[in-house]
């Protein structure tokens, strides 16, 4: 796992793209460019110091209304690449 601030493009979703840091194997500073805000921050805040995994866990295959991904399905995604 590589250290340091990430960007990961969304494919499907209203977020165009995330960002996000990784330090001692744990994930800061989850940033969403576009898509709901209000909930993008809620769902930044209450990931904050989990590992990849635990994200990728947690959020992966959540779906988006007709969709088959999500913002934070594609969050999970991002995580898994790593």
């Amino acid at each position: 796992m590589t250290e340091g601030i990430h960007e990961y493009k969304t494919k499907g979703t209203c977020a165009r793209k995330i960002t996000f840091e990784i330090a001692n194997g744990t994930v800061h500073n989850i940033q969403f460019d576009g898509g709901c805000n209000g909930n993008l921050k809620m769902v930044s805040k209450l990931l904050e110091g989990m590992t990849p995994a635990e994200i990728a866990q947690k959020c992966g295959g959540n779906i988006c209304g007709q969709r088959n991904t999500s913002c934070a399905d594609q969050l999970a995604r991002a995580m898994q690449e790593l």
